[in-house]
């Protein structure tokens, strides 16, 4: 059976089979890295805007991945908030529509970031002296909307066109959060054509950003090969630590949650959903530890503010 109305219909939201009697226990470190990662992304938007030394070219990439990092982690907490601390696996059809719509806007979002910091990396190693020229502000910016808008545009059609679908009986999603391809498997009806529109979202967005993002590095290691010295090879090649680290943080998980989804039919249950986690997760907690260690200019504006938060407590003890 299908039901064609929407009002009143529902999904189910999948959690961690076999651990259901201690969901209230999992919300506490799930709760912890979503608290983890906004406070981190949060420091790093306050200490960017505060500090007149960070308003630079790399700083204001750093700021717009935070920006993204905050954005996907807002779109991914309310359902794991109804499941781990309320128990409620119940989601509205049009909330998940929303919220599929948002997770997928700011994952493209933060694929287009770091191929925009890969351009970045190497127009810094190819070009040191015309960096300023060719990277301004202005372009970085340019580069930036062009991502929002191409995100937002691409990602426009498939909530409206999943809308006009009907649903089946079993309305189970495989994910504690509502991705395209999990809803669009629970259609009782023909959905080639949003097959065929996801399949070319994907591959436009990441997969032509994580084949550009692969060229440039290429690019990159021929250029810092040609380098005479082996000392500036290694300090060259310093300044993309951060960046590969986010770039496979963010990829990585996702090829593995692609992978189980295509031919991982022996997997266990849990794994779809450990991946998504990570996928989902990790990055976002990640990442501005991840810039943060390996940017002194970061590091050395962060121990002041560390510091004074330290004598602040200190004193109010002694009080």
């Amino acid at each position: 059976m299908s039901d064609s109305n929407h009002t009143g219909t529902f999904f189910f939201l999948a959690d961690l089979p076999g651990l259901e009697a201690v969901h209230k226990w999992l919300s506490i470190p799930l709760c912890a890295m979503y608290g983890a990662s906004l406070a981190e992304n949060n420091l790093i938007l306050w200490l960017v805007k505060s500090e007149p030394f960070l308003h630079q070219l790399m700083y204001y990439l750093l700021l717009m991945l935070a920006v993204t990092d905050l954005g996907l982690s807002a779109s991914t907490l309310p359902t794991m908030l109804l499941i781990y601390m309320l128990g409620l696996r119940r989601v509205s059809v049009d909330m998940c529509l929303a919220q599929l719509f948002f997770i997928h806007t700011f994952s493209i979002m933060e694929s287009s970031m770091l191929l925009t910091m890969a351009l970045d990396r190497f127009v810094a190693i190819s070009n040191p002296l015309h960096y300023g020229t060719i990277l301004t502000s202005p372009c970085i910016a340019s580069l930036g909307l062009a991502g929002v808008v191409r995100s937002l545009g691409l990602h426009i059609p498939a909530p409206i066109m999943l809308k006009k679908l009907p649903y089946c009986q079993n309305r189970l999603l495989s994910h504690s959060y509502c991705l395209h391809p999990d809803v669009m498997k629970l259609a009782c009806a023909d959905t080639h054509i949003n097959s065929a529109c996801s399949l070319f979202v994907v591959l436009s967005t990441l997969g032509v950003d994580s084949v550009l993002i692969v060229l440039s590095y290429m690019l990159i290691l021929q250029i810092v090969l040609s380098i005479a010295s082996k000392a500036e090879h290694l300090k060259a090649l310093i300044t993309c630590v951060s960046h590969i680290c986010a770039v496979l943080l963010f990829y990585t998980p996702m090829i593995g949650l692609s992978m189980i989804h295509r031919f991982g039919r022996q997997a266990s249950p849990s794994s779809p959903v450990l991946l998504s986690y990570l996928h989902f997760l990790i990055p976002l907690v990640l990442n501005p530890l991840v810039y943060t260690i390996k940017t002194k200019q970061i590091r050395l504006r962060m121990l002041p503010f560390f510091a004074s938060r330290g004598a602040g407590i200190r004193d109010i003890q002694a009080q």
